[in-house]
């Protein structure tokens, strides 16, 4: 996928977040944790995270009901290392997590994003 065609991509997600990643956005976005810029449906590498916060190398994957197959565990275990080797790291949670318990998502969040490396 081309440079272009990615951004038109990510655009695109951003139009059709899953209620989950709308309701952790409304959280994260304006610096609302800790003070960190979070970007969207961000592009790295072949890959495009649900949301990024440059500055402290963190991922935040949401996942619904279509990671739980063997071959869509296969992609994100070749994605996570993906990123590991590109000095991000990754938190992953489920749209039932998000829903049920958003503060404490957002608490693990905001323990990442003051992670010192």
């Amino acid at each position: 996928m081309d440079e272009l065609s990615t951004v038109s991509f990510c655009r695109q997600l951003r139009k059709t977040m899953s209620k989950a990643e709308a309701v952790l956005w409304m959280q994260l976005r304006g610096s609302r944790v800790k003070g960190m810029r979070f970007r969207r449906q961000h592009p790295i590498g072949p890959f495009i995270a649900d949301f990024a916060c440059v500055k402290a190398r963190l991922v935040i994957e949401v996942d619904g009901d279509t990671h739980a197959s063997e071959e869509a565990q296969a992609y994100d275990a070749r994605r996570r290392r993906y990123l590991m080797r590109c000095g991000w790291r990754e938190l992953r949670f489920s749209n039932e997590a998000v829903l049920r318990d958003l503060d404490f998502v957002v608490g693990e969040v905001g323990r990442e994003v003051g992670f010192e490396a």
